[in-house]
């Protein structure tokens, strides 16, 4: 029980995919301008990187190795992705209407998201067992939406902040972002 909640923290803050290993730049980008849309945009994410590696280590640990299809890993998985997303963009459409306009071409992009796939192919390069992975999983998705959220919550700090106006928009969202990732970085030793 220790392990899987020392393999929890590491994953979301020690190796944080946003800050760490920079994975998912798009949508935090894109999608931090308002926390409510960052807080939607990261819980989506997040159901679709537990629901990926659920779906994906199955299949390769009885499909693909049996088979020898291995070499095929990505694309199998991004195949999995891909339906995910919609059966995620789907649920919104019909439930949450305005999250799903919000989110426009951003929801489409969890596809594409490359936090998403990184996640599940860590939970094989790793060798974790299926709970292993599902709590990596848990704790991967955990850490993109704390990002966001942090990040999201900068970006709306620093609308009424006081900036030269050389920094004002993009130049100190990296800034910030850069700032964010060293915080991060402080957390290296916590757990080996």
């Amino acid at each position: 029980m220790i392990d899987l909640l020392k393999l929890f923290i590491k994953s979301a803050v020690v190796d944080n995919v946003v800050f760490i290993q920079y994975l998912a730049i798009c949508p935090f980008v894109g999608m931090t301008s308002d926390t409510s849309k960052a807080t939607g945009m990261g819980i989506a994410t997040s159901f679709v990187i537990i629901l990926a590696t659920a779906v994906t280590w199955p299949l390769y640990k009885f499909v693909m190795l049996p088979f020898g299809l291995e070499f095929l890993q990505t694309l199998f998985f991004i195949l999995v992705i891909a339906s995910l997303v919609q059966m995620v963009e789907f649920f919104l459409k019909k439930s949450i209407p305005s999250l799903y306009k919000s989110m426009g071409v951003y929801l489409a992009l969890i596809t594409t998201n490359c936090a998403v796939l990184g996640v599940t192919i860590n939970c094989i390069s790793k060798d974790y067992g299926y709970v292993e992975s599902l709590v990596y999983a848990l704790g991967s998705a955990a850490g993109f939406l704390l990002s966001m959220v942090v990040m999201a919550g900068v970006r709306e700090r620093a609308k009424i902040a006081v900036i030269p106006k050389s920094f004002q928009g993009t130049p100190i969202l990296y800034i910030a972002a850069g700032l964010l990732s060293l915080a991060f970085l402080g957390f290296k030793g916590l757990i080996k």
